[in-house]
């Protein structure tokens, strides 16, 4: 199976990663897309800025991937993560994944945005028009 697991300071292409799962043999691909929101709990979002302590982001990133490729028939597997300044609309993540089916293709991308916004050392400082503050990258 294939895994394509990066950080990036540059602005993630969501129609490669999709390109990069399809398989003529998988029959449901489901991607996630994280983009930034323009406000936060009622509060303009001028920007975010995503720090992570990159190797430590990388293996975790990819030992999510190994424990969902054992838990789900998975053909390929695609984590991009960004770091960097980003504005409203941009895109911090794209997860893709391909199965045979559909259903190991749903949970299974659910399952590595979840998971990975629980364990992988990703920040996210959220910038205001009035202040500014430091949060996990969870919802």
């Amino acid at each position: 199976m294939q895994f394509d697991i990066q950080l990036k300071d540059t602005p993630l292409d969501f129609e490669a990663c999709t390109r990069r799962v399809m398989q003529p043999d998988s029959g449901g691909i489901d991607v996630f897309i994280g983009t930034v929101r323009n406000a936060t709990r009622g509060r303009a979002v001028l920007r975010l800025e995503f720090e992570a302590y990159e190797g430590m982001a990388l293996r975790e990133m990819q030992k999510i991937a190994e424990s969902a490729a054992a838990q789900w028939p998975l053909h390929a597997l695609v984590v991009h993560h960004r770091t960097g300044v980003l504005l409203p609309g941009e895109i911090a993540v794209v997860i893709a994944v391909s199965a045979a089916h559909r259903d190991a293709a749903f949970t299974a991308c659910r399952y590595l945005i979840d998971t990975l916004k629980q364990t992988v050392p990703i920040w996210k400082k959220e910038v205001f028009e009035d202040g500014e503050v430091w949060v996990a990258a969870h919802p």
